[in-house]
């Protein structure tokens, strides 16, 4: 702290002005036109709603797999690795305003599941959204998906392996 005092009167001017711009931001968010922003918006989100509005964004709805959706805007020269990146920041933020803190493990879910457009799955993540025909408006679907290994056999556990090979010595 300054002898005079001058630190403790700009630490109170900085907090003032910024509950003062969280109170204008509030009231703002509050305006049904404005019920699209998030209520903590990033700087990515403006910009994406901003391009929206200039139609350089488009807005797309991620079916999952209970039936219920989620939405999303997207640029428009967006990735499918993009949207993806998207949903899991979506579905985290809404995890945590709802229950808290829950891991979800992605490596998992994209393992297991994939985006499907017109029941035609989406599995090149650096393919271009509008190049598989997804549009402003579209509905993108959660489905599952299982990659198949060699020759489509399914790999056994070593585990398995190491009792065979023990039963064959007997």
């Amino acid at each position: 702290m300054e002898k005079n005092g001058d630190s403790v009167v700009g630490d109170y001017d900085v907090k003032t002005k910024r509950e003062k711009l969280k109170s204008v931001l509030s009231r703002l968010l509050a305006d049904p036109i404005l019920a699209d922003v998030p209520r903590n918006p990033t700087l990515f989100d403006v910009v994406t709603l901003v391009s929206l509005e200039k139609g350089s964004a488009m807005r797309l709805s991620v079916i999952k797999l209970d039936g219920s959706s989620l939405d999303v805007a997207v640029m428009n020269s967006a990735t499918l690795k993009d949207l993806k990146l998207l949903i899991k920041k979506k579905v985290n933020e809404m995890e945590q305003a709802n229950m808290g803190h829950r891991h979800i493990s992605w490596k998992h879910v994209w393992s297991n599941f994939c985006l499907s457009y017109n029941n035609e799955k989406l599995l090149d993540d650096n393919a271009l959204l509008q190049d598989v025909g997804v549009r402003n408006n579209s509905q993108v679907t959660f489905m599952p998906y299982v990659m198949k290994k060699g020759r489509g056999r399914h790999s056994k556990r070593k585990k398995h392996r190491l009792f065979r090979s023990l039963h064959k010595t007997s």
